[in-house]
Formats: structure tokens, sequence, C-alpha cells
């Protein structure tokens, strides 16, 4: 770990241009990060058209594992995945000795050191698999509230940009749900690709409205600080490593879906 500079490798889920890679990396402005931590934004070669089934979650987890193999050796300190769904966390954790944050899991830990019970704000129903599949996890469901939606299919790569005056509106509608008649005394965005509508939310409601990537990359900072990292003994390493055949694998992957800058 270098003792000047603190290099922070934020992993996409998805193959995108410049522009809309863009939107995601707005998200660094609402850290508010000290200078000495610097973030660098990676895409993954290939990934699944969206996360609403198990073979979706494996794809995901092997573009971001393929995505990120190589960051400890590239010099960079720690690994933030930039979704939710918290995919290729687990087999990254087993290969790297730098940390690797969740955004889900921490958001939701978060949340009850901030509250009793949160609920999760999402854009799209089909979602929801994805939630519930990392609160069985932590063994955490009875301290969600309730997941609500304004299930409207998201865009990954563009956000709500162009969208705000119609998806904000509804997404306080939902939000204020979760509060009133959930008891949610927390609010969990339910993606990385909703950053935008943070700032909206939170002005307008009573409640702390957590923000996935941000923290997550705040939780990177003191992790580091701290000098700390996953345990080898939760997250043991491969007895062979298939690093070769992974890339391979991901390389073909990029090639069947014949291009490197989707719209």
């Amino acid at each position: 770990m270098s003792s000047d500079v603190f290099k922070v490798l934020v992993l996409v889920p998805f193959p995108m241009s410049s522009d809309q890679l863009a939107k995601r990396e707005e998200q660094r402005d609402e850290a508010n990060l000290p200078n000495d931590v610097q973030l660098h934004y990676k895409t993954t070669k290939a990934a699944p058209s969206n996360y609403v089934s198990a073979m979706d979650y494996v794809i995901a987890d092997i573009g971001l594992l393929e995505a990120g193999l190589h960051a400890e050796e590239d010099g960079f300190d720690a690994v933030c995945i930039d979704t939710v769904s918290d995919s290729g966390v687990a087999a990254l954790r087993s290969m790297l000795d730098i940390p690797v944050i969740a955004p889900g899991r921490t958001m939701f830990l978060t949340a009850l050191m901030l509250g009793r019970r949160f609920g999760v704000l999402s854009m799209w129903e089909r979602w929801f698999g994805l939630y519930e599949r990392t609160l069985r996890d932590l063994g955490i469901e009875d301290r969600c509230a309730g997941i609500r939606s304004i299930d409207t299919q998201p865009d990954s790569r563009n956000l709500l940009t162009g969208k705000e005056e119609d998806i904000l509106p509804l997404l306080h509608d939902a939000a204020v749900r979760l509060v009133e008649d959930d008891g949610a005394d927390v609010i969990c965005l339910g993606s990385t690709t909703m950053h935008q509508a943070h700032e909206y939310l939170q002005q307008r409601l009573p409640v702390p409205i957590l923000n996935p990537g941000p923290l997550s990359y705040l939780t990177a900072e003191t992790t580091l600080a701290l000098g700390l990292a996953q345990s080898r003994k939760a997250y043991p390493s491969p007895l062979v490593s298939k690093t070769d055949m992974i890339s391979e694998m991901l390389e073909a992957a990029a090639r069947s879906e014949q291009t490197t800058d989707p719209t």
C-alpha cells in the first residue's frame, strides 16, 4: 500500500462509453474524499443485459472477477464494486489481499447503525431478488421494513439523465410509503445507478438516505486507514488459480457481444 496516496479501483458492472462512464464517476463528488484517495473507474468486458435471474448473477460475478483480478499487482490499494448486487465481491476477496468493498452489504449494515429498521427503495421490482439474497446472507431480513419500487426498468448506462422530472417524484412517493406505511427509519437506495436521486430525496425526507456508491468509497478509505482487509479464513484462496482461463472466457464473451461501446 502506498504511503502517499490510496488508489481505489471502482469496478463498473457493464461495458459502456466514456460519456456513460462519466455519469458513474459523478458519484465521487458526493463522497468528498481527501486528496490522498484517488478513484479509478474500470468497466467490465462483458455483462448480463440486467440482473434479474440466477444466470445473470453468475455472468455478473465472472465479469467483475475478471475486471478486478489484477488490481493488486496493478498498484491499487482497494477495490469497490459499483453495484448493490455485490457481484464478484466474494470471488475477488478470495483472490486479493487488498480490501474489496461490497456496497450492498456496507449500506445495509450502516443503516442498522443509524436506525432500527431500514427500507430499500428500488427502480424495478425485478431487482428485489438481489436485495433479498443479501439480506438472507447477512441474516437481517427482519430488520428490513420493506422494499418498494416505482416498477420502471432502469437504464444502467444513462441512469436518470433526462428523466429526472418523471422519475424523482415517483421515487419520493415510494420512499414516503416506506417511512409512513412500512416503518422504515432509514432509506437505502437500491442501486448505484440511482445516485442522481440522492440529494433530491434527502432534502425532502425526514430520515437518512444512504447512497451506496459514495458510502463504499468512504468505507474503503476507513478500511485502508486502519490497515484492514477481508479475513483469509472467511475467504480462502483457491488451491489452483484459474486466472488465465477466466481471462480467456471474458475475451471470448466480449467478442461474442461484438461491441466495446454499447448504447
